[in-house]
């Protein structure tokens, strides 16, 4: 699993660009389940298990990760840009990206902090006070390279540090994509739905048709979910917590999950003994949000892994968490499958 993290996370692939990711996975689970490609663009698969189940379960994770995309060309060759999801335009500044296919090496660039007045060093910046330099002369030496609508993606390497903690872009959601891949691999006990979707991050579209195609009675969406666990943060708002396990959410502003699985997923903690939390705050949202009124309906959960910096290109989280996640995955599949 942590091996297809890696490969996963160091791939580029926004929302509506996410081919190099699908290409990827398409090639880890060829030969071990049956498998579609709709016309979003999401995978869906089945994987036929030792038994046939009472209900049908869907297991979902997104492909695309947040990045730019460029909006124009200066006269100057530097690029403007927006954001594709939801990116903090304060935690990129002055980070590398690489544009495009080719991927040019870059910078993301602001007015100098001399050049600003009073009021505009007190507030939070916005993203189209930024900009992307990637060392053009002039607006017609840039065109050569660049042109709207190209993506920008931040450049970050994987990194394996401290306490079993790995660092990366894209972690939001290529750890639930390495985690279905695995599951898929495996000898399941019940048939079983994967679906690998896209442009969740502006606004869980894949999961919409993704839902509505495979009609499932039961879902679990497989997902990151910030972490604020540092010093200084109120326990009320430090959502969960690095080391404490997989994160089970009772809502959030997208969903308010089905209390039965809820409440089994604390059962199996106890009984498997795998870590796991409960998300303490009403916030964020995931593919949930549009399986969960799907068709007639479809009773859902989400299990997360606790990530700091979420969004950024330093996404952190802790190897004990994802295995948690997989192994409470696993048993919630298998207790949804014959509720």
């Amino acid at each position: 699993m942590f091996d297809n993290l890696k490969k996963l996370c160091l791939l580029c692939g926004t929302s509506g660009n996410e081919e190099k990711i699908r290409e990827y996975i398409i090639s880890q689970i060829k030969g071990h389940c049956e498998y579609n490609i709709d016309p979003l663009g999401n995978i869906i698969a089945f994987k036929k298990g030792k038994n046939i189940p009472k209900n049908k379960v869907m297991l979902d994770a997104h492909m695309d990760e947040v990045a730019l995309i460029v909006t124009s060309v200066q006269s100057d060759g530097t690029l403007t840009i927006d954001a594709v999801g939801g990116v903090d335009p304060s935690v990129i500044i002055g980070r590398q990206v690489v544009i495009g296919d080719k991927k040019l090496p870059a910078v993301i660039g602001s007015k100098a902090v001399h050049k600003l007045s009073k009021s505009e060093r007190e507030k939070k910046p916005e993203i189209g006070s930024l900009y992307v330099d990637f060392g053009a002369t002039d607006k017609s030496e840039a065109e050569k390279y660049v042109k709207p609508g190209d993506i920008v993606y931040f450049a970050s390497e994987y990194v394996e540090f401290g306490d079993g903690m790995i660092k990366s872009k894209a972690i939001d959601d290529r750890f639930g994509c390495a985690l279905l891949i695995e599951l898929i691999k495996s000898e399941l006990k019940y048939d079983a739905y994967f679906t690998f979707t896209v442009q969740e991050e502006i606004g869980l579209r894949g999961a919409k048709t993704a839902a509505f195609t495979v009609a499932p009675d039961f879902a679990i969406v497989c997902e990151t979910t910030t972490a604020s666990d540092i010093e200084g943060t109120p326990e009320s708002q430090k959502v969960c917590r690095l080391g404490n396990g997989a994160v089970i959410s009772f809502m959030d502003r997208s969903s308010v999950y089905d209390r039965e699985l809820f409440n089994v997923a604390f059962e199996i903690a106890v009984d498997k003994k795998i870590k796991c939390q409960a998300k303490t705050k009403i916030a964020g949202g995931n593919n949930g949000g549009a399986i969960h009124i799907s068709g007639k309906g479809i009773r859902t959960i989400a299990v997360s892994a606790p990530c700091r910096y979420l969004h950024s290109p330093s996404c952190v989280v802790k190897k004990d968490d994802l295995n948690a996640c997989f192994e409470m995955t696993r048993e919630l599949y298998e207790k949804a499958a014959v509720l």
